[in-house]
């Protein structure tokens, strides 16, 4: 498979014969308020044109309904007709925005050789819960591919780890950027992002949803400096700057 890290949580996967959009968050710099007093957001643009973001893209997952993960030029520039597959409860508001083949994901589907499942997320922990709302992350697994799991806009958390060691995936996508709401912590943080690595051994965890709102506080390079104080090489834990094309295999195959 091919992983490109667009911008934030946004990535385009190559996968078992599908070009999938993930969380597509399309606007320009600045182009939306400031969460945390620091800057508008995205604090930064694109790494190419969205013409270029588009080609090619057959399915787009969405996982929740936040702006930075799908916002209003990606409402107005995908395709209307292109399958869509979103967390079970969202598919009426995607609906109002024009979209017609939307599938709810509520346990697993079947996309030819691909089965995507539903895994949990939590985006915070305690009062802030219920502020930020429902949210989901997926795996993919197919013949001759990586298993693939992706955390969204989660903590860590009991259920998220235990799916992760049910599942044991090849790749982990976290997003580790240790956003705050409120003064808490909304997705994972450099001690939590490492906590995985160390509870998921086997895995290629690679930390993306950073360095692109003004309410993180993890950069790319504190994350390094972490990680390596406890050990984790770059080869265990990839941080992709924005545009980066990662191949990925299954574990074991040549």
């Amino acid at each position: 498979m091919q992983l490109q890290l667009l911008r934030n949580a946004a990535l385009k996967l190559s996968y078992a014969g599908r070009t999938i959009l993930v969380d597509p968050d399309l606007g320009a710099r600045h182009s939306r308020r400031s969460i945390a007093g620091r800057s508008n957001n995205p604090m930064v643009e694109l790494p190419l044109p969205i013409e270029d973001i588009l080609a090619g893209v057959d399915l787009v997952i969405v996982s929740h309904l936040h702006a930075d993960h799908f916002d209003e030029v990606a409402k107005e520039r995908l395709p209307k007709d292109l399958p869509l597959i979103c967390r079970a409860g969202d598919e009426e508001t995607i609906a109002k925005a024009g979209f017609r083949a939307i599938t709810p994901l509520d346990c697993y589907l079947r996309l030819g050789p691909i089965i995507l499942k539903s895994h949990p997320a939590q985006h915070g922990t305690g009062a802030v819960v219920e502020t930020m709302g429902p949210v989901m992350g997926f795996g993919l697994e197919a013949p001759g591919e990586p298993a693939f799991y992706w955390c969204g806009d989660s903590v860590l958390y009991p259920p998220l780890l235990d799916a992760v060691k049910a599942t044991d995936p090849d790749i982990i996508v976290t997003h580790s950027c240790g956003a705050l709401w409120d003064g808490t912590l909304i997705v994972m943080d450099a001690g939590q992002t490492l906590d995985l690595c160390e509870a998921a051994p086997r895995a290629t965890v690679i930390a993306t949803h950073m360095e692109a709102l003004d309410h993180a506080t993890v950069s790319r390079a504190a994350l390094r400096q972490a990680a390596q104080a406890r050990g984790i090489g770059s080869e265990r834990l990839l941080i992709p700057q924005d545009g980066e094309t990662i191949e990925l295999r299954a574990s074991g195959a040549a």
